[in-house]
């Protein structure tokens, strides 16, 4: 359960830019200004289409991808800090942090486990390269254990440890990458994607081993998923994204009862329903036009030109990120009416 007073993880304005060859300007902007924070305990969703800047908002919170600016304060420890100046432009002020101590304490489990996993290495190597990394073991008996403690506890036999990763199905690989990320005994964990590439019958069965593991650990997730149904069981509160931004942000029932962003409420509307008759009374709101590039944002609010109540106010004006209801946050002019 999510600590109430606790915060574990806050990130203030977070830019992530890719500058791009030969092209002046500051290239593709993936993520936008971004704000929120995690409770301890608790599993944030993260939603919106692909491309909208979700894996990349998870890779830059732990530092895998350098931020462009913004702030991350983890556990009261400040870890990223390069505030914007009065033009919106990081003042490049950062100083260095040693993450080393911080990379035992956030982890991540990535989209594609395949990919994710060195073909080179036993799925022992693969687990045991953190446990060595951060000095954990007293022994090689020692060491030997806790891959065989981990492997067991993600449901996979101590024999595995001696296999390669081609020797394994999609769903015995997401274990692997499970264990990998559990064998430093992390607070926090970016869930990216987890279960996107892996079969509906095997989805079930990683989601609830994790939501058995935050119980049993105290865990804390960052879920990054595009199925709102799944998103909707394991997260406490949920976020959604559009072209690198945040427009809103709430409790998990809240938001998919009373969505307050014209884009959550077209999400939602393409969310299947297993009631025959419900889904054919149901109203599907279908967007216009087409996603704008990252590399070129539109100016004001970035969903107005697929928004079918954008004014033009919305054209010029970026809409504040705010508190319209107790827990409740989005961006949009509207909603200032």
């Amino acid at each position: 359960m999510a600590n109430e007073d606790k915060i574990l993880l806050e990130i203030n304005n977070l830019r992530k830019y890719f500058p791009v060859k030969g092209m002046k300007g500051p290239g593709v902007q993936a993520v936008q200004d971004v704000s929120f924070f995690i409770k301890k305990g608790e599993t944030l969703g993260l939603v919106g289409e692909s491309g909208c800047g979700k894996t990349t908002l998870g890779r830059t919170i732990i530092r895998l991808h350098e931020p462009t600016g913004g702030k991350i304060v983890y556990d009261g420890e400040t870890i990223y800090d390069n505030p914007l100046g009065p033009d919106g432009k990081p003042l490049g002020k950062e100083k260095a942090v040693n993450m080393l101590p911080y990379r035992r304490k956030m982890q991540i489990i990535f989209q594609d486990p395949s990919a994710s996993l060195d073909p080179r290495m036993t799925v022992g190597e693969i687990i045991g390269e953190a446990i060595d990394i951060h000095k954990l073991a007293q022994s090689k008996k020692d060491r030997s254990d806790m891959i065989k403690e981990l492997l067991g506890k993600v449901g996979l036999n101590t024999e595995h440890a001696n296999r390669y990763p081609h020797e394994f199905s999609g769903g015995q690989q997401q274990r692997v990458g499970i264990a990998r990320a559990l064998a430093v005994k992390p607070e926090f964990i970016v869930c990216d994607e987890p279960i996107s590439a892996l079969d509906v019958s095997i989805q079930s069965q990683v989601v609830n081993m994790l939501e058995d593991m935050q119980e049993e650990m105290g865990l804390t997730y960052l879920f990054i998923a595009h199925d709102l149904s799944v998103v909707r069981h394991i997260s406490n509160r949920i976020g959604v994204m559009y072209l690198g931004s945040l427009v809103e942000l709430g409790e998990s029932y809240e938001l998919n009862r009373h969505p307050i962003h014209p884009y959550t409420q077209t999400l939602l509307s393409a969310v299947p329903v297993p009631d025959p008759k419900l889904s054919r009374t149901r109203q599907r709101i279908v967007l216009q036009g087409d996603i704008p590039s990252p590399m070129n944002p539109p100016s004001g609010c970035r969903f107005h030109t697929r928004c079918p109540y954008a004014t033009e106010r919305c054209s010029i004006e970026m809409p504040a990120f705010k508190e319209h209801e107790p827990g409740h946050w989005a961006a949009c002019h509207l909603l200032d009416k």
